[in-house]
């Protein structure tokens, strides 16, 4: 259902608002490069803290921009189950395809907790939901066994796995691999988790050359691995680029140079990128092969 690669949006501000008119254009572009689905307002798209009426708006520009061309699997996961099952519903009106659902960050419940979020939500909508398992944002993860009793509810559809334990990705393939699909939430081990099984990607580096993703995505699929290895391996220096300081600081700040359709604005407590990161990041742009507008 959702197989493939999938970009994880940032969330273009202009004057501290959030930008539709540059976020239309931001999936037009991932359309045209052949990306196969958009993540708005996930951790990418700074949603901790876009307010409920950008976030709706953001996904229904998302939706709207798209008109099929590709899937939209809305962020609508937060702390607190009664505002995520609000968000779900929301999302579901507006037309997304999916939701995305992250482990709730700083409450740190229990496994049963997570069970019961995760049980609540898609017991309340009819909308497909896509687990989130990124415990380096949340400092809670999914256990394997909580991920099987949630395979068995049938509007969880996947599980974006971002622990870059492959062993564990292995783990959730081998256990929950009929019943839900696994996506790498990590740009470093995605080929790795594809090649046990994995059947997907939500990027963060695809936001600037999603072009190089579907390229990677179809040599895999058409059982070219070498091809798929040599795209990955050149790919390693801007996966790790991404991260020199808190995403998607690095990413924004790129894709506003390379594309001049954003500005590189994010919002606190998030900070612009520090004077010798920007010279860095101007460095492996070039490296890259990536051409810069300003």
């Amino acid at each position: 259902m959702f197989s493939g690669v999938h970009t994880a949006l940032v969330t273009p501000f202009t004057a501290g608002r959030a930008d539709l008119e540059a976020f239309a254009a931001l999936v037009e572009r991932q359309i045209a490069a052949g990306i196969h689905g958009v993540v708005p307002c996930g951790t990418t798209g700074e949603s901790s803290t876009v307010t409920d009426e950008e976030r709706l708006g953001l996904i229904r520009t998302a939706v709207q921009t798209a008109k099929g061309r590709l899937k939209v699997i809305a962020g609508v996961g937060t702390n607190d189950t009664a505002r995520s099952i609000a968000n779900a519903r929301a999302a579901a009106e507006v037309g997304a395809d999916a939701g995305l659902v992250i482990t709730p960050y700083y409450n740190k419940p229990t496994q049963e907790g997570l069970y019961r979020h995760c049980a609540a939500i898609a017991e309340a909508t009819e909308l497909p939901l896509v687990l989130y398992n990124v415990p380096g944002r949340t400092a809670v993860s999914f256990t394997v066994d909580t991920l099987d009793r949630l395979a068995d509810l049938p509007t969880i559809v996947a599980v974006k796995e971002a622990t870059a334990d492959l062993q564990f990705g292995a783990e959730i393939v081998r256990r929950c691999g009929d019943r839900m699909q696994v996506l790498s939430g990590d740009d470093a081990t995605a080929f790795p988790l594809w090649c046990v099984g994995g059947r997907g990607l939500t990027a963060v580096a695809s936001n600037l050359v999603p072009e190089r993703f579907v390229a990677l995505w179809r040599a895999f699929e058409a059982g070219d691995i070498a091809e798929a290895r040599r795209i990955h391996l050149g790919l390693l220096p801007l996966f790790a680029g991404m991260f020199w300081e808190t995403n998607p600081v690095p990413v924004k700040t790129a894709l506003a140079w390379a594309t001049g359709l954003i500005s590189a604005e994010c919002r606190l407590p998030l900070a612009p990128l520090l004077p010798e990161t920007e010279a860095r990041l101007r460095a492996l742009c070039a490296d890259q092969k990536i051409e810069l507008r300003a």
